[in-house]
């Protein structure tokens, strides 16, 4: 979700491990693959002492600059169970920049670039602002409780609870909670045309 103000929450010790092991591998210095990947030299060095939150855009350049995928860097080595449970504390989140607004990712990493799913909460007053997504994109929003005002374009429309509201992403818009209570709601963002049905 590359267009929204990201503050990712990855409780992943090994995710500084696997990127030093990959940069190693490929005989990379901090400094080659700060070049590659437009990562500056002290985020890849915090990152893999374990001492920085790195957010989701700058794993995917990491990923990028190392050829793997997010999915990869991620992964925890340790884990051989066919099932996997993420706690509260360490599934991802987004804030909005007013800090009203959060995201929950509940979509795995690996999808990340054309299909991403989320638990939305907003405060009253909170406002979710985006850029356009790819060309095709759509999001697709239910609302669990309160309301919502959606903006799209040039035109605006307000959901309540049990309702679903469908619209480009491909335009500027705008998620806001005009009400006096506390909004949740499902949102789901497919990003590709490629794989729109």
């Amino acid at each position: 979700m590359s267009s929204k103000t990201e503050k990712l929450n990855l409780d992943a010790p090994q995710v500084g491990r696997t990127i030093q092991r990959l940069r190693q591998a490929y005989n990379l210095s901090l400094g080659h693959l700060a070049e590659q990947s437009g990562v500056s030299k002290s985020i890849i060095s915090q990152i893999e002492r374990n001492e920085a939150n790195p957010t989701l855009v700058t794993i995917w350049r990491l990923s990028q600059a190392l050829e793997t995928s997010i999915e990869e860097i991620l992964q925890d080595d340790t884990k051989t169970s066919k099932i996997e449970v993420l706690s509260s504390a360490s599934t991802p989140i987004i804030m909005s920049e007013d800090g009203l607004c959060v995201l929950r990712v509940l979509g795995p990493i690996d999808t990340v670039e054309w299909l991403q799913w989320y638990e939305f909460t907003a405060e009253p007053g909170g406002k979710l602002i985006s850029s356009p997504h790819e060309i095709g994109s759509k999001e697709h929003l239910t609302v669990i409780e309160g309301s919502l005002t959606v903006e799209c374009g040039d035109e605006s429309t307000q959901i309540n609870a049990g309702e679903t509201i469908r619209f480009r992403g491909d335009l500027p818009h705008t998620i806001t909670n005009s009400s006096s209570q506390t909004t949740k709601a499902w949102m789901v963002d497919v990003l590709k045309s490629s794989v729109m049905v």
